[in-house]
């Protein structure tokens, strides 16, 4: 149906993935299997739906995973905003990368409104 690799709101996604595994490296090691799992699980989740919404054969298959990847984007802001509370993230860098999540949720969420026009 789409080509993936060639949508703004895919390629946004892979750099929040990035951001999360780079973010992460700092966290204490006890979060390894919690918080940073969950995190991480999360972002990759938001452009592989994309991803994967966009291999299916209709404009409806892929609104359901374009919901399941802004459902992922949501959680991650979530996570990030205990990370935050925590003090695993510092301030500058958890209000840059919430602004790359409020912005791919806006543009999940444009995605869907083409679709259905």
């Amino acid at each position: 149906m789409h080509n993936f690799r060639e949508l703004k709101v895919w390629k946004m996604g892979i750099e929040i993935s990035k951001s999360v595994f780079i973010l992460t490296r700092t966290f204490p090691a006890e979060e390894k299997y919690s918080l940073i799992s969950q995190l991480v699980r999360c972002a990759i989740s938001i452009p592989s739906n994309i991803a994967e919404g966009c291999g299916r054969k209709s404009a409806k298959e892929l609104s359901q995973f374009l919901n399941i990847s802004l459902g992922s984007a949501f959680e991650l802001e979530t996570q990030l905003i205990i990370s935050c509370e925590f003090k695993y993230i510092e301030q500058t860098k958890f209000e840059r990368i919430l602004s790359q999540v409020h912005e791919i949720q806006k543009m999940i969420i444009g995605f869907q409104k083409s679709l259905n026009t």
